[in-house]
């Protein structure tokens, strides 16, 4: 009996890429990191397939939203125990960590399951401009 491959072996080495959020707006920085995460940039995407891409986020802190959303927007957590619900705005959360609100956004747009949270496992967020993954040569991609 003959075997055969449902899809064809990628030999893909992991590849890096950055992106500035210097006042970039968080949704559009966010749909694009998505697409890199999941590898609709190559040829080889595939939709069950993990590519081997990672993404550096630089300048997390100097993000961008359109509206009143800085004040308007909240982000809920809940510790488990009864009234444990914990609301923060966009701006509180954004100086509190100033990447969480980014790898949210990233995170929701990632597929759903074991695969998009392997996906984004590949996600770093910094602050400033340095991150220690100059080593990686990472591309950088204009937005």
């Amino acid at each position: 009996m003959n075997k055969t491959t449902l899809y064809p072996t990628i030999k893909h080495d992991c590849q890096w890429y950055i992106i500035d959020a210097d006042s970039k707006t968080l949704g559009r920085l966010a749909t694009e990191a998505a697409r890199i995460l999941v590898g609709k940039n190559l040829p080889e995407y595939n939709p069950s397939r993990d590519i081997k891409n990672a993404l550096i986020i630089i300048n997390a802190d100097k993000i961008e939203v359109t509206g009143k959303k800085r004040s308007d927007k909240f982000y809920r957590h809940h510790s488990g125990q009864v009234g444990g619900m914990k609301l923060e705005t966009f701006n509180e959360l954004q100086n509190r960590i100033p990447g969480r609100v980014i790898e949210k956004a990233v995170r929701g747009m990632l597929p759903k399951g074991p695969l998009g949270r392997h996906l984004f496992t590949k996600l770093k967020v910094y602050k400033s401009s340095e991150h220690p993954h100059n080593a990686q040569q990472p591309k950088i991609v204009n937005i």
